[in-house]
């Protein structure tokens, strides 16, 4: 692919074939740090290739990791708890990157946070954790809690509270630490907690990398004892439910048949939830141990769902609300508007632009459904790779191909996303784009 490019995504009659799921995202970030703190070697299977991987490897590579790629795995030989100081860090637009190892931080003497995407990770707030890390005694330097920051440890572990209604990354970059600390730590989590499964994935990390943990069963309350050591491990990334919700999506609102593998019954992902939620809107789908069957063309309905629950498969199960019949709303999702573009209005202005009725609130989001849609637009992708998979599978369904700008931003979580739509039957077209 053009480093920088759009994409025309034709309407597609069926689509039928059989993919597997990518590596899951958020588990690859969660294991490749982890294995950083650890010492000796890690094998990581199946590792993604996404751009936020990228970023997260180059970022740990200046610490003192190193990598090795094995075909689809990565060897990390781990620096334990001592990353180097005095370095600065570019987790470029990897916002769960940049938070989790400025927690991390201060276990240095300084780091410091830059990014070359100022009009988006750069815009993003940050300053509930740097409060927790000034609780313990580390010293911060920020533009108003955004970057760039400069991180001055060493801190003291046992007790800290920190806001959980903004971002759940905030917590599992402290709870990554804890154990490093001699005293350990309890974190106390504040006001509405948002997105509870990647917190339980980060607590699910730790205790594959030998780590203890406690944790009340709402999450108020977490304890890492101190003195512990991350120990080297072999795991397997498992397969990604927030990218393969936009296959399943796509597959339930054109006719055909589709079969994803890879994504396990039993997983701590949240967005796992979209196979459920596709199903009570009518979808035909069927497990069959770790491959989802799609069959597709059945009329959907809409519903309303609590979409913090799966907050990354908002967008893709947006595109088959649009095909549903009613009003579909994503309540409790404020946080979307804090990601790589605000989810709730920039799509709302999309979905208007594609002659969708939809609302908003600050914290919802609806869309009413309809048979027809013309498509023959250029719609904006945001720069954002949820944006990007949530236009192509409304394109899919249009009578006219709609073009995408920035679709380049797709390889943030999947680079192979507009690959497998085209295994499956569809037509994308792309073009590269010249900078002005």
């Amino acid at each position: 692919m053009p480093e920088r490019f759009d994409v025309t995504v034709h309407p597609a009659r069926e689509l039928r074939g059989t993919v597997t799921a990518q590596p899951s995202k958020n588990y690859t970030t969660r294991y490749l740090i982890a294995a950083a703190l650890s010492e000796g070697t890690t094998r990581v299977r199946g590792v993604a290739t996404s751009d936020d991987r990228h970023a997260l490897q180059e970022c740990l590579e200046v610490w003192g990791a190193r990598f090795t790629a094995e075909g689809p795995d990565l060897l990390v030989e781990g620096f334990g708890g001592q990353p180097r100081s005095g370095q600065t860090l570019n987790p470029h637009n990897a916002g769960a990157v940049a938070r989790f190892l400025m927690a991390l931080a201060a276990l240095t003497s300084r780091t410091d946070f830059v990014t070359d995407h100022p009009d988006s990770l750069g815009r993003r707030p940050h300053g509930d954790l740097l409060d927790a890390l000034a609780q313990l005694g580390a010293r911060v330097q920020s533009d108003s809690g955004r970057l760039p920051v400069r991180i001055e440890g060493p801190v003291q572990g046992e007790a800290v509270r920190v806001r959980a209604s903004a971002s759940s990354q905030y917590t599992s970059g402290l709870i990554f630490l804890a154990p490093l600390l001699e005293q350990g730590l309890e974190i106390h989590l504040e006001g509405d907690i948002k997105s509870p499964g990647p917190l339980r994935q980060t607590l699910h990390t730790l205790e594959v990398f030998g780590v203890r943990t406690e944790a009340n069963a709402d999450l108020r309350r977490i304890r890492v004892p101190g003195g512990q050591r991350y120990r080297a491990a072999e795991v397997t990334v498992p397969g990604d439910y927030p990218g393969s919700a936009a296959l399943l999506a796509a597959a339930a609102i054109r006719p055909g048949e589709v079969t994803v593998r890879n994504l396990l019954e039993h997983d701590l992902q949240g967005e796992r939830e979209a196979v459920e939620v596709l199903q009570a809107m009518g979808a035909d789908l069927r497990r069959d141990g770790d491959a989802i069957t799609v069959r597709g063309g059945r009329p959907l309905r809409a519903l309303r769902r609590d979409g913090d629950r799966f907050t990354d498969a908002v967008q893709a199960l947006t595109a088959a609300a649009a095909s549903a019949q009613g009003e579909t709303t994503w309540e409790n999702v404020a946080t979307l508007r804090l990601k790589e573009c605000d989810r709730i209005s920039d799509t709302r202005t999309e979905l208007l632009r594609l002659g969708l009725e939809a609302r908003e609130t600050e914290s919802s989001l609806s869309v009413i459904g309809t048979d027809r849609l013309e498509g023959g637009i250029t719609a904006d992708g945001h720069g954002d790779h949820r944006m990007i998979m949530m236009l192509s599978l409304l394109a899919l369904r249009a009578e006219r191909p709609i073009t995408i700008t920035g679709a380049e931003h797709i390889r943030k979580s999947y680079p192979d996303f507009f690959g497998h739509l085209r295994r499956l039957g569809a037509q994308v077209e792309v073009h590269p784009r010249q900078e002005t």
